[in-house]
């Protein structure tokens, strides 16, 4: 195995480290099994030539017993080593579950951006599980197998050197053959764990899209397209019970090779005089021990290079740093008001070209922006700077004067209330998504929130109350009523700063105006920024920008005698087709 791959095992196992006293415990009862199965042949010797041949019942009886108690030291040992090797791999995997769940909340957008679910689920589910069985039964296997042929060895070069040397001209073959059968499945077991992930990932997309497939009438094809990613797993699995197939015969045959020159080697030194039946007996007990545990070490070497792959997928995510974090030294923001500066920000995506170029705005405490634009002209992006989901590529972001970038992101987020264009709801009850971003609310607190977003009477209506549990995402809900419990989420954070992400895009004119009403009044006070194609959204904004390639193509303040609606209308074609857009829309919508 390579040196890098090698490391990757090393720190799995150092995983072990917190459980240590249990981990030694185990160890030690495995040498502690090693020395009574070299100890129990020894025994069949002595019955055998002391006792049935010589005819000595005394021998027999006593050998018998401490064979008996052999037997019952091994098998509580054995549970023993069973039960504390499986503790400590437990804890690991508990432990590296704990870790990488973890550092998926600790990595930034461009991560998850890229990063594919289903892959993520492996890793986190099968990958941790080779793990817990490396560090569990397959290292401790190794080194109880590794011990006992080593002592073995030994107790069958001192009874009887010339037939133990017969014996050993067959180990180095079985050896040699173990270790290239490990190195010959390593990297097919890379490959099998990645197409295992990918299979996982077309399950999970397939299950998260069902809708969209359904709608289109592409059943079909998703299904031949998994049945491709399954084939190609099917194809994989098949080369690699190919390669077990062949190793086990071929070892099985070595192994009967040896057991075949003990028995014609040891018959004849039975017959002529010079070796003992009871000393044969012990002997092919020991060729048992030997053959039995090398037999293994190819299996346990493909499982040890699947933990090793597995490793490396798993470290491989461990391993990376967010692109957004703390300065070192970052401090609290404080006490917001909610001033919001762009000063002259540029941002593009990985290595995309920039969405957004040299933008500078600002927005005062408590006002309330509106901003337009096309697809891709760079709205998504403006919020995403705020709370930090990304960074400016050039150019700083202030809030109340502070560079976003200088304070923690745990205080600057708190500041800020977010509502999502693509609602998400967790698999909870009302109640619980309601207070997710304020999970010490009091319930008179919950139920002001959901008065005030206008949601309160229908959830009033449900059988359960604010205990109905809604499906992943919601989905027993309309889309308007998710939206609604995603509002009430942010009334609820009672934030200085708002973001309304096409907030109301997707509901209709009744269900619009109620959320309408519910965001004026929420709005007082606080700086808001609304991202919104819809007309209705944007009239009272204190200031408008419209966006154009990442760059602002039209700007309108309130003055006192105008609105920047007003101003627009005046001064921007590109507003003014908007606004045609709306009343046409509007008009189909009332035709309907």
């Amino acid at each position: 195995m390579k040196p890098e791959k090698t490391r990757y095992l090393f720190r799995a196992l150092g995983c072990l480290k917190p459980y240590l006293v249990i981990v030694v415990a185990a160890y030690t009862a495995v040498f502690a099994v090693n020395a009574i199965n070299i100890w129990m042949p020894l025994i069949v010797r002595n019955v055998v030539d002391d006792g049935i041949r010589a005819g000595i019942q005394a021998h027999v009886l006593s050998g018998v017993g401490l064979l008996l108690i052999a037997a019952l030291a091994k098998a509580l040992l054995t549970y023993l080593i069973g039960v504390w090797s499986e503790n400590a791999s437990q804890g690991v995997a508990y432990d590296l579950r704990n870790r990488f769940h973890q550092k998926l909340h600790e990595l930034s957008f461009s991560f998850h951006d890229d990063a594919e679910t289903g892959q993520l689920l492996a890793r986190s589910i099968q990958d941790v599980d080779r793990i817990r069985f490396l560090t569990g039964r397959a290292v401790l296997n190794l080194v109880q197998l590794g011990t006992q042929i080593i002592g073995v060895t030994i107790a069958m070069l001192v009874i009887e050197l010339g037939l133990a040397l017969l014996t050993l001209t067959v180990i180095p073959v079985l050896v040699v053959s173990a270790v290239q059968f490990g190195r010959t499945v390593r990297p097919l077991t890379l490959t099998l764990r990645d197409r295992e992930a990918r299979l996982t990932g077309r399950v999970e997309q397939n299950l998260r899209a069902q809708r969209i497939v359904k709608a289109f009438g592409r059943e079909q094809a998703e299904i031949e397209r998994f049945d491709g990613a399954n084939e190609s797993l099917l194809e994989t699995q098949k080369t690699e019970a190919k390669l077990r197939a062949l190793f086990l015969p071929f070892m099985q045959f070595l192994a009967g090779i040896g057991t075949l020159l003990v028995l014609v080697g040891g018959g004849r030194m039975v017959a002529a005089g010079t070796l003992s039946i009871g000393v044969l007996v012990a002997f092919m007990t020991y060729l048992a021990q030997l053959l039995m545990p090398i037999r293994r070490f190819g299996w346990l070497l493909s499982a040890v290079a699947q933990a090793s792959a597995s490793a490396e997928r798993i470290f491989e995510i461990l391993d990376l740093e967010s692109e957004v974090q703390d300065a070192p030294d970052a401090a609290p923001i404080g006490d917001v008001h909610g001033e919001i500066v762009f000063d002259n920000v540029s941002f593009s995506y990985a290595s995309s070209h920039q969405v957004l170029k040299g933008l500078s705005l600002r927005v005062r405490a408590g006002e309330k922006l509106a901003v337009l634009g096309g697809t891709g002209s760079g709205k998504s992006s403006i919020i995403n700077l705020i709370p930090r989901f990304y960074d400016a590529t050039e150019g700083h972001v202030y809030v109340d004067g502070q560079d976003v970038r200088s304070v923690t992101l745990q205080s600057l987020r708190s500041s800020i209330g977010i509502v999502l264009q693509e609602t998400v709801l967790f698999a909870a009850s009302i109640e619980e998504n309601i207070a997710f971003g304020r999970p010490d609310a009091s319930h008179t607190d919950i139920v002001e929130a959901a008065h005030a977003a206008h949601i309160h009477e229908f959830i009033q209506s449900l059988p359960e109350g604010y205990a109905t549990h809604v499906g992943e995402k919601g989905v027993t809900l309309s889309g308007g009523q998710k939206q609604r419990i995603a509002i009430a989420r942010a009334i609820l954070k009672d934030p200085k700063i708002l973001i309304l992400d096409d907030a109301t895009s997707s509901v209709d004119t009744e269900t619009e105006h109620q959320i309408q009403e519910a965001m004026e009044g929420l709005m007082k006070g606080r700086t808001s920024i609304i991202i919104a194609q819809r007309l209705s959204t944007i009239r009272s904004a204190d200031q408008v920008i419209i966006l154009d390639h990442g760059q602002v193509a039209a700007c309108a303040h309130r003055s006192a005698t105008t609105s920047p609606h007003e101003e627009l209308l005046r001064t921007s074609g590109l507003y003014a087709e908007i606004v045609k857009g709306q009343l046409r829309d509007r008009s189909e919508e009332a035709a309907v």
